[in-house]
């Protein structure tokens, strides 16, 4: 299933377009037999949080590495996404085999991402350790895997989107203009625009 869903973003902003993916793992969604909770938080934080006009494609696929790979590199490298999110498949489970199929494309990984949301986790539940979450650069296009449930990913991405617009502009991506109440992104004086 592939869905789209887009925002002019506000009169006022003074960012660029942007393309954003969202990959939801999960047997039982990519069946039926399970609404996606994640997905929509993902989608949720990009209309709360984006004064940049943006437009999101969405893809649930089930825990298979092959088929997170193919939905990664066709997000990237076929629909022009600056920034792939994924939720789910990050755990110790067999079938949890996100961070592998994420590793597989990039052509380089950002560390920061997974340790910095393990931190954020680890605040509300002992059991963030136990997530593989990581994040990487394909080309010029950020790839990061978030938790699998809604409070956790909104709890996660509300901050470590605080560094994401610059990341994007640093590979050469568009620039990522947000609502500073709802996403205070950090960039350096001499790289903002406003």
């Amino acid at each position: 299933m592939d869905e789209l869903t887009s925002s002019d973003g506000l009169a006022s902003h003074v960012g660029e377009h942007i393309n954003l993916g969202i990959v939801t793992v999960s047997d039982r969604a990519s069946e039926g037999t399970y609404v996606d909770e994640g997905g929509p938080a993902i989608l949720s934080f990009f209309r709360d949080g984006f004064a940049s006009s943006w437009t999101a494609h969405y893809r649930c696929v089930p825990d298979e590495q092959s088929r997170i790979e193919a939905a990664l590199i066709e997000m990237v490298d076929e629909r022009g996404c600056h920034v792939v999110v994924t939720t789910g498949g990050t755990g110790p489970t067999e079938r949890d085999v996100t961070p592998e199929a994420t590793e597989a494309v990039c052509d380089r990984i950002m560390p920061g991402f997974g340790e910095q949301m393990r931190s954020i986790s680890l605040a509300f539940v002992p059991t963030a350790i136990l997530s593989r979450q990581i994040g990487g650069l394909r080309g010029n296009a950020l790839i990061f895997n978030l938790p699998g449930r809604p409070k956790a990913i909104r709890e996660t991405i509300d901050e470590i989107w605080k560094a994401v617009p610059y990341c994007v502009d640093l590979v050469g991506g568009p620039y990522i203009d947000m609502k500073d109440d709802v996403c205070l992104a950090f960039r350096p004086k001499s790289a903002s625009r406003r």
